[in-house]
């Protein structure tokens, strides 16, 4: 299509001399309002938007066409994966893990023939996607993706390894599947971070149920990999007669083969245990990749057919100058966490019942101080943000909803295990140390959820603070004086093309701003130690028998395996999210 400039009137010096004044402002915004109108229909052809009334009602219902049969297709995916998942936990002898593993395998190539669809189909049509969402994909989340993603590929070659040496007594659908994953991550990981940011104008009904089948795949695999981790991880009495009062429970690995009853199946070579338990510690990342991919895929569901009318982005920077203290003290805190998650998974599997009773003494002093901290910083901040001048976020934002809705679901899941351990352990009378610091722990987490949730809700619907004019520097102000004055910007140079760092010149951050990005580098930390302990592990719900003896042991393993990978995945996304307001503060 071209673009004709506008003609002057031959005999009209008023007109002339007006088109002459014309700023280049003016004309990109003229062009800029003419490009709105426009919009891509589902073949590819510009149409005019506004030409009748009929074209509006026809683009809405093909988009509620699309929601609803996306939404669908999602729905009737996850149903038929939860009851599959169901069976081959409950039953594993007509539903084992290996037609499971057929389902995924089935929906993994499905979704990766439809991305490498997806790549080829927006990559030939011409303008297919004329919109970018800035605030879509950013790139510590695409960051966060990548790596989760390499870790996922590992894990899945450390399966292939251990099954390969099974095959000739294990079913080949096991060798099949982390083979197809490792395909699927990787093309999945390259379509997430070329194309988060799409706003597609194109056969929206196709894309939007590609972009639904993604989210539900990654969503089966998560899924999967959550109940193989939980069973993995979870403290089975050690003996029918199981009595809480005797605190006789220990760990064991549970597999799917495990459930089945004994296997005669022996490895083939002598590596099979140590890759066994390799894949194991990986299966964290894999968990966290499923959960990024899909809110990847929402935002990008949530962004077909939409226009965005904002051109120009504030882009953050994050500098290393502007903090310190926070992030010192946030790594401080990680450090000793990690010490005493190393010391108390250690003393936990000796079996040794005074080891273990110290072990979660120091666990559960270490949570309460780091908790504790944690509860008083956040305090500190959202005391800043009520004094904050700063305007609210507007307009509609698929990301920042989208950021705000997985921050209260997941708080959800250690709301669930903390109120049902303060029932325990009150119903239980506080007798001890250990339930007496585990009441204490609970109540100070629903307070630092509560605390930190307000933090981050209100961190993420503010605007990003703005550079003034102290945020750049004159070369020369006499030169500036002499030149013209239609050319004076000219002799301004931008504050972030200098060599040193802006800070030493224009001077140190205000307070408020010096303070929030202190917070945010010390929860930043303190929520990583909280991700690590139990996604790597620990699990003092089992350890402690306080809530199997108030609940009987099935229920209570039910609600530590239903609430439990929600905590952790609230744990990650809250890293997510300080990361971000610690750039716009």
């Amino acid at each position: 299509m071209r673009w004709h400039a506008p003609q002057k009137a031959s005999g009209s010096y008023s007109c002339s001399s007006n088109s002459r004044n014309m700023t280049t402002k003016q004309e990109l915004e003229a062009m800029e309002n003419q490009i709105s109108t426009i919009q891509v229909s589902s073949h590819g052809e510009t149409v005019k938007s506004g030409l009748s009334h009929g074209g509006f009602k026809t683009e809405e219902k093909g988009r509620n066409w699309g929601w609803l049969l996306s939404g669908f297709i999602s729905l009737n995916i996850l149903l038929l994966g939860i009851a599959i998942v169901s069976g081959s936990v409950f039953n594993t002898i007509q539903i084992t893990s290996a037609h499971l593993q057929i389902f995924l395998i089935f929906l993994v190539i499905l979704t990766t023939i439809w991305m490498v669809y997806y790549k080829i189909h927006t990559s030939r049509v011409y303008r297919a996607v004329l919109y970018k969402d800035s605030h879509a994909g950013p790139i510590w989340l695409r960051g966060g993706l990548v790596l989760f993603g390499v870790c996922s590929v590992i894990m899945d070659i450390f399966k292939i390894i251990y099954y390969v040496g099974r095959m000739h007594c294990d079913s080949p659908v096991k060798i099949a599947f982390p083979v197809v994953q490792a395909l699927f991550v990787i093309v999945q990981t390259y379509i997430l971070w070329v194309h988060a940011k799409d706003c597609v104008q194109i056969q929206q009904i196709i894309t939007r149920c590609g972009l639904m089948l993604t989210l539900s795949t990654n969503l089966m695999v998560w899924m999967t990999a959550v109940t193989e981790e939980s069973l993995h991880q979870t403290v089975f009495p050690a003996d029918p007669s199981y009595n809480g009062s005797s605190n006789g429970g220990y760990k064991i690995d549970v597999t799917s083969q495990d459930r089945a009853g004994p296997s005669d199946c022996k490895c083939s070579h002598n590596l099979c245990d140590v890759f066994e338990k390799a894949y194991y510690y990986l299966y964290p990342f894999n968990i966290e990749y499923s959960l990024f991919a899909s809110a990847m895929a929402y935002v990008m569901w949530k962004n077909v057919g939409r226009q965005v009318d904002e051109h120009h982005s504030h882009s953050p920077r994050f500098s290393l100058w502007d903090v310190l203290i926070g992030p010192v003290a946030g790594l401080i805190v990680l450090v000793a966490g990690l010490a005493t998650f190393v010391v108390y998974e250690v003393d936990v599997s000796k079996g040794d019942q005074k080891k273990k009773e110290n072990a979660l003494i120091m666990h559960y002093i270490m949570n309460i101080v780091a908790i504790l901290l944690m509860s008083i910083t956040t305090l500190i901040g959202c005391i800043i943000f009520r004094m904050d001048k700063r305007e609210q976020v507007s307009g509609k934002n698929p990301t920042r909803s989208l950021d705000v809705g997985l921050l209260v679901g997941a708080s959800l899941g250690q709301f669930f295990i903390c109120y049902f351990t303060i029932v325990a352990v009150l119903a239980s009378g506080v007798q001890g140390h250990i339930n007496g610091l585990n009441l204490a722990n609970s109540i100070l987490t629903v307070i630092q959820l509560c605390l930190q949730n307000a933090f981050l809700i209100k961190g993420l619907h503010r605007e990003p603070f703005k550079e003034t004019e102290t945020s750049t520097v004159f070369a020369n102000v006499m030169a500036v004086r002499e030149r013209d004055p239609d050319r004076r910007s000219s002799s301004i140079v931008p504050a972030h093309t200098l060599p040193i760092p802006l800070t030493f010149l224009r001077g140190r951050l205000s307070w408020k701003r010096r303070i929030l990005k202190e917070i945010c580098g010390f929860l930043l930390f303190c929520n990583v130690i909280l991700w690590i302990m139990p996604a790597f592990g620990a699990r003092p719900q089992f350890d402690n028998t306080v809530g199997s003896d108030i609940y009987v042991f099935e229920t209570w393993a039910a609600i530590v395996n239903i609430g439990m990978p929600f905590g952790i995945f609230y744990r990650m996304h809250s890293v997510a999210s300080l990361f971000e307001v610690c750039l716009t503060s």
